[in-house]
């Protein structure tokens, strides 16, 4: 008795689980953005963007560079005068230097060089985001095939549950001599069929639901409840795409482009110490190892680059203008899509209205007909033919019900909602 009750606690608790594991398209919007691979390149992009920060910043320190020469040269500067005393350099010679160069001034191009990269980070980082935006689509169809897919199984049960149904009452009207023999026969037929039709769509939504479980990166089987929404769409002309906002970063980028080319033009200034030892040093008249060191500022300034910065920012305004254009492409196929969606919506609710009426005509027709099969006036094939009529008047239905929906999600994706 006691393991019989634990058995039952199991099986409470395994269906209370199962009863559990429920999606909604929402959910699945959620997990596409979080476990999609292509979110790990968002981490990547931080740490590269993070190392070029780090080197840009390096020029604001010290640059020591270590130099060392041996060098044998053919001829040496001699005073032409008899008895001077003064001996001509060797003319193998040797120096060892140590430089330090420090920039004191450059215009700002250090901070310029760091806003363009932390404006190229943006960048990437919503073009990232427009891309993991976009999956939403796929989603859309695969969630909504798979609404389509279990509703047909629901329906295909209905029927499969009436036929059993009306295959008892033929058996035993046979049995009784009030029914024709082989009447039978037409309903296990469509049995058959409808076993056939279950395999069939069973296995295309094993196959939509791995291939939305790879997708949004969390495990869906034959168990898993897909919630139907209930969607509204808000006929706004505003758009709130991810696209318009890398549009306007692209052209963000830009501008501090065009900031860090006048910065780079601007003069610079640096400190510079360099000492070391030489044979000879800085007195050439010498000829021993000697100790020297040199100490300035030095002024670097381009005063004319043949128009160089100019046709910089020339060609950066016309990227600008290129991308101005973009977004009124972008913009303008959108609303057409949006319009596309608002006529083809409009078109479903009247098909829905349609498929009302039919259904209740085939309802009422099947109800005559199960009348008429009592009373042997018509043969089973005749019921058969009426009762898979109304089950078509309800897929299509369901379908379009299912469409409805379909139509409003892909309309509030394409309008940024």
């Amino acid at each position: 008795m006691k393991t019989r009750f634990s058995i039952l606690i199991l099986l409470f608790v395994g269906l209370q689980s199962w009863s559990q594991d429920i999606v909604t398209l929402d959910k699945c919007y959620q997990l596409v953005s979080e476990n999609y691979p292509l979110v790990k390149q968002l981490a990547l992009l931080e740490n590269q963007n993070a190392l070029e920060l780090d080197l840009i910043d390096t020029q604001k320190l010290p640059q020591l560079d270590f130099d060392a020469q041996a060098a044998y040269l053919s001829d040496v500067t001699q005073i032409p005068l008899p008895d001077t005393g003064i001996e001509p350099p060797n003319n193998d010679q040797y120096r060892a230097t140590l430089s330090v160069n420090q920039l004191i001034y450059n215009g700002g191009a250090i901070h310029a060089s760091s806003k363009a990269k932390l404006a190229q980070l943006k960048t990437q980082q919503k073009q990232l985001e427009v891309s993991l935006y976009q999956l939403k689509q796929r989603v859309n169809q695969l969630y909504f095939s798979i609404l389509l897919h279990n509703e047909s199984l629901d329906l295909l049960v209905a029927k499969k549950e009436q036929l059993e149904s009306k295959l008892r009452e033929i058996t035993a009207g046979i049995e009784y001599g009030t029914m024709l023999p082989a009447s039978d026969k037409v309903l296990v037929a469509e049995l058959l069929k409808i076993k056939q039709q279950v395999t069939e769509i069973t296995n295309n939504k094993k196959v939509l639901t791995e291939t939305l479980s790879a997708l949004i990166g969390v495990s869906l089987n034959e168990f898993t409840t897909f919630q139907k929404p209930s969607l509204v769409i808000s006929l706004s002309p505003a758009l709130q795409r991810p696209e318009l906002e890398l549009f306007q970063l692209k052209k963000d980028e830009i501008e501090s482009q065009q900031e860090l080319i006048q910065k780079n033009n601007m003069p610079k200034l640096f400190g510079f110490a360099s000492g070391g030892v030489g044979n000879p040093g800085l007195n050439m008249l010498d000829n021993s190892f000697q100790p020297f060191y040199t100490i300035g500022v030095k002024l670097n300034w381009t005063v004319f680059d043949w128009n160089a910065n100019k046709r910089k920012r020339e060609s950066l305004m016309i990227n600008k203008n290129i991308i101005e254009n973009e977004t009124e492409i972008f913009e303008l196929n959108t609303n057409i899509e949006l319009n596309k969606y608002e006529l083809e919506i409009a078109k479903i609710v009247e098909t829905i209205l349609i498929d009302t009426e039919i259904i209740n005509l085939r309802k009422a027709v099947l109800l005559a007909t199960e009348s008429q099969l009592r009373n042997g006036v018509i043969t089973a094939s005749t019921y058969v033919t009426e009762l898979t009529n109304l089950y078509e008047a309800e897929n299509s239905f369901a379908n379009h019900n299912i469409q409805l929906q379909l139509a409003k999600a892909n309309y509030n994706i394409t309008q940024g909602q």
